[in-house]
């Protein structure tokens, strides 16, 4: 991911799939899924003189469920959100 460097307390995640549900042999479809609430942090910024960057690329982490700016690279989505939306490491 060199395309994508966050400035400043942001952090670039890429999302957990969404898990497959079935209900009684419907398959429910993409649209109809919950979001991940879970992902893998990709890269991060510098930090601010205010708050230190505390997480770093490889970290497992759950986030709040509208956190982030959804964006699409070479076909994959990721989000870019701020540390402070990060509610925990895994």
């Amino acid at each position: 991911m060199s395309k994508i460097h966050p400035l400043a307390d942001r952090v670039l995640v890429k999302p957990a799939a969404a898990e497959e549900k079935t209900v009684g042999g419907i398959i429910i479809p993409d649209s109809a899924k919950e979001k991940p609430l879970k992902g893998a942090v990709i890269a991060v910024g510098t930090g601010t003189k205010d708050e230190p960057m505390v997480l770093k690329a490889g970290d497992s982490i759950l986030y709040g469920k509208y956190a982030g700016t959804e964006i699409e690279l070479d076909g994959e989505q990721f989000l870019i959100m701020r540390q402070s939306d990060v509610l925990a490491t895994i």
